[in-house]
């Protein structure tokens, strides 16, 4: 993979991650929902280390960190440069440059492939099927591809939760995403950037012409992130293992699935 390759992520989704702040976003405030979740879900699909795991779009190594720690043998592979230097410094990561659409890796080289972040801003679905079947090249048969998406509704969820919603220009934005699972915001917008949006039905079709099954869907935040005292509970460590043990018991109702900001849908390369 040649520096090129970086040259084809959209010039605001490298701006926007180049800004450096993303590194430590899940570990603050109500964030570390989403984080200890996320954990919580791919500990127990992955099981015990040591595995061979692909970190996809890992980002300056946040999951890429406790997964080293715990044993496995991570690889991240991420288009911001910025990214690459900060988790090439985490103990037990291999990372690299590199795009979703096109890894740097050997066919059957892995023991799980982790996407959680580029189909957040891949909008075509050409281009999302593409990166989940150059992810079932990369895993052995058998071995797990587990993806995040952003649910269609997070944005109108949580731009009512933080009372924007009622601007207009913010609503506009947000009604748009809505209905069309595109979000397109203005360069004055320091929020997100572009990206897209899924119903979590829409998910397992593309898991499908990508040549994978799924075998299970997780929701992550629940009905919690959307609830006032969320970050007050985070804080206190009984009340935050009671929230994560009562989102474990609803990750996978398939009525709640769209209410969580972000989901996680896993899948298996069929045996060849």
């Amino acid at each position: 993979m040649t520096d090129d390759t970086v040259l084809a992520l959209p010039p605001e989704i490298l701006a926007y991650y180049s800004r450096g702040e993303e590194e430590g976003r899940l570990q603050r405030g109500a964030n570390r929902l989403e984080f200890w979740r996320t954990q919580d879900v791919l500990r127990r699909l992955l099981g015990p280390a040591p595995l061979r795991v692909l970190d996809v779009g890992g980002g300056a190594g946040v999951h890429a960190a406790w997964l080293a720690a715990d044993g496995h043998r991570v690889d991240l592979v991420d288009p911001v440069p910025l990214h690459v230097e900060r988790a090439s410094r985490l103990p037990g990561v291999r990372a690299r440059l590199g795009d979703a659409r096109d890894l740097p890796a050997d066919d059957a080289g892995y023991d799980a492939v982790l996407l959680l972040g580029p189909l957040y801003h891949l909008t075509g679905r050409a281009e999302r099927v593409r990166a989940l079947a150059e992810a079932r090249r990369a895993v052995r048969p058998g071995g797990r591809v587990i993806v995040a998406t952003i649910n269609r509704f997070a944005g109108l969820h949580d731009q009512l939760r933080a009372e924007r919603y009622f601007e207009p220009g913010r609503r506009a934005l947000t009604d748009a995403c809505a209905a069309s699972g595109l979000l397109s915001p203005g360069a004055e917008d320091e929020l997100f950037t572009t990206a897209y949006f899924h119903r979590a039905g829409d998910v397992p079709p593309e898991f499908a012409d990508a040549g994978l099954a799924v075998t299970g869907q997780y929701g992550l935040e629940g009905a919690a992130w959307l609830m006032g005292p969320v970050n007050d509970w985070l804080d206190d460590p009984q009340r935050r293992e009671a929230v994560l043990a009562a989102l474990r018991s609803t990750e996978s109702e398939p009525s709640l699935l769209g209410v969580s900001g972000h989901l996680l849908t896993a899948g298996e390369r069929h045996r060849d």
